[in-house]
């Protein structure tokens, strides 16, 4: 058995001195239970491998221990007993260090049976330093040197709000020189650009005395600890002083600054500002998960937010989880607060604060702003599952369309080819790129068909695809899995073509799907494939088609409708192709140059010009009947 008596000192809430090695004596299980005292304490479970895999508190050891080892118990608490073959104890003075005590050891050998608090982040602080004229700056690691730390926060969005105001307020320096009084004399620095600015004073060059900067932090230490009204106070005071001394230039700076804090303190304080020094918890479940809301109120104001969610592991009370996390979060976040507002009741004492569990008033806004904080996160968490399982089944149906066309590889990168042209005109090409099952936009080209004349498709698609891959490989570029060809057989063996110039036609794998029975074509096999027209393979396939189609298709109106203008305003009696450049850069399409006023037109290239563009637009309508060709 192990035995272990705490008493209080001024440095620790408490003092483990005697401790006796329970492993080298033979006591059974069922005797250490026996022996254990009806005193507060805390409690571990060891396995077989002499691990601790579980740790609890209670007010009377005897009891508590005796309750997992009745009939009634879950099957989760059957496990664990199952498993444990020794008993340790810790016995405290009050049931205050056995919470304390409890979370210390819970941290330190992270029972597989315990619940776990979620969280391994690294807290940001804010630092003043120990040092001439001293920095305040962001930090996540606290260093002995004497310096000051205020925090921790929950988030390093607060703490950079937090320094934006106190720049705002107080210039100081950010630079990391040694400004001691002797490389200040020999004039060791020059002013940076932070002095020219306006956002330090210059104590590097005597600009600044020692007593001026230490009055500024005076400020900035009261902002850290919530005393925001102090601060506005101390300024009110400063401007007076210099309004009274007629100096109106400082006591408008001082306006500026109290505008400042002023509207920092109207996002902050959201009750009465007489409530101070509060904690406030909240507490949702949904199913096994749990989420916990802690705010830390000083003066009205939040200056602590922070939710963490809790996973039940045996059948742990609302009571045990929330006191646990309350335990953790007064020591994580150092809160000396005297009153913890909290959502139900519970039985034990914390030493150092009262429960209040409101129904009305301020106290009761706090707990249902907490709580919506609490359901946000939850909202947070659900909305990232979703995102996640969206992933795994976007997945499946790459694993799926990998079945169907009998391909080595997942296709996580599908690239799809499309020709238009209309009547052999504008011949254009189109390539979209779809990665993990969606497009990449950013990804998609538009080709010119440079080498074919006339309505060829066959030779237009070998033209793009050797010009795709082809720069894919000069700049090492990923090459896709899949790549899907627009047509029927001659379109997919001009792509393989294509690829077999370039060498990649035992590199990526290539289909090509025909509109007319959606019917899939492979190299080589004149015999094509029907997939279930139901099935996702297929759905996915024509996705990526439809989509290459309707890119290819925007891109050849888009080309016809500049040929028009091109070919017809440049032919306009009278009226230069300069006029005309000049005329199409400013109102961008003809449909434009139709809607300007007479007026504007005539200021911008005269009434004869004018006249002559109006009529001829007047019996030359633009032909936007024309169907292109797939």
């Amino acid at each position: 058995m192990l035995y272990i008596k705490a008493s209080k000192t001024k440095t620790a809430s408490f003092l483990i001195f005697v401790i006796m090695n329970a492993e080298k004596q033979e006591a059974t299980l069922d005797t250490q239970r026996k022996n254990l005292p009806d005193s507060p304490g805390v409690y571990l479970f060891y396995n077989r491998e002499g691990q601790v895999i579980y740790v609890g508190k209670a007010k009377n050891l005897r009891k508590r221990v005796a309750s997992y080892f009745n009939k009634n118990i879950s099957g989760k608490t059957r496990v664990l007993v199952k498993k444990t073959v020794a008993l340790k104890h810790i016995v405290v003075d009050t049931e205050s260090d056995a919470l304390l005590l409890e979370n210390n050891l819970i941290k330190k050998y992270q029972p597989r049976y315990n619940i776990l608090l979620k969280d391994d982040k690294s807290y940001p602080w804010i630092c003043i330093k120990k040092e001439a004229f001293p920095r305040v700056f962001l930090t996540r690691n606290i260093v002995k040197d004497g310096s000051e730390y205020y925090g921790p926060y929950a988030s390093a969005f607060m703490v950079r709000t937090l320094l934006n105001l106190i720049r705002k307020l107080y210039p100081l320096r950010t630079c990391k020189y040694n400004l001691s009084e002797q490389n200040i004399r020999a004039g060791k620095f020059k002013p940076c650009l932070e002095y020219h600015l306006g956002s330090c004073k210059a104590p590097c060059i005597g600009k600044q005395t020692s007593e001026d900067y230490e009055n500024a932090l005076s400020g900035v230490r009261q902002i850290m600890r919530g005393n925001i009204r102090e601060v506005i106070k101390q300024l009110k005071d400063e401007m007076e002083k210099y309004a009274t001394q007629y100096q109106y230039e400082k006591a408008q700076l001082i306006k500026e600054k109290l505008e400042v804090i002023e509207t920092y303190r109207s996002k902050t304080v959201i009750v009465n500002p007489s409530l101070t020094n509060t904690d406030v918890f909240s507490y949702i479940e949904k199913g096994n998960l749990t989420v916990i809301n802690y705010l830390n109120i000083i003066k009205g104001a939040i200056v602590q937010s922070h939710s963490v969610e809790v996973k039940k592991v045996l059948d742990e009370t609302r009571e045990d989880i929330l006191l646990l996390v309350i335990s953790e979060f007064r020591l994580r976040f150092n809160s000396k607060a005297r009153q913890t507002i909290i959502p139900f009741r519970i039985s034990e004492v914390l030493t150092g604060t009262k429960w209040i569990v409101p129904t009305r008033g301020d106290k009761k806004k706090l707990l249902d702003l907490s709580e919506r904080n609490a359901r946000l996160y939850l909202l947070e968490k659900e909305k990232k599952a979703i995102n996640i399982s969206g992933k795994r089944d976007t997945w499946k149906k790459l694993e799926i369309l990998q079945k169907d066309l009998r391909l080595k590889k997942i296709p996580v990168h599908i690239e799809c080819f499309d020709n238009s042209n209309l009547l052999g005109t504008n011949p254009v090409a189109a390539c979209v790129v779809f990665k993990n099952g969606k497009p990449a936009r950013k990804e998609y080209r538009h080709f010119h068909i440079k080498t074919v004349t006339g309505p060829d498709d066959f030779a237009s698609m070998e033209e793009i695809v050797i010009r795709r891959y082809k720069r894919l490989l000069q700049e090492k570029a990923g090459l896709p899995q899949l790549i899907v060809i627009d047509g029927g057989k001659g379109q997919l063996n001009a792509a393989l073509k294509a690829l077999e110039e370039l060498n990649l036609q035992k590199k990526i794998a290539v289909v090509g799907i025909a509109k007319r029975l959606e019917e899939i074509y492979f190299p080589h096999d004149p015999v094509p494939m029907y997939l279930d027209k139901t099935g996702i393979s297929l759905k996915m396939i024509q996705r990526i088609r439809d989509e290459a189609h309707r890119f290819g298709i925007t891109f050849h109106r888009n080309m016809r409708s500049k040929q028009f203008i091109n070919l017809s305003l440049n032919d306009i009696p009278g009226i230069g192709r300069i006029t005309i450049r000049e005329l199409m850069k400013k109102y961008k399409s003809v449909e434009n140059l139709k809607r300007v006023e007479i007026k504007e037109l005539e200021k911008l290239i005269g009434k004869s010009k004018t006249k002559k563009l109006l009529k001829y637009l007047a019996n030359n309508p633009p032909d936007n009947e024309a169907e292109e060709k797939d």
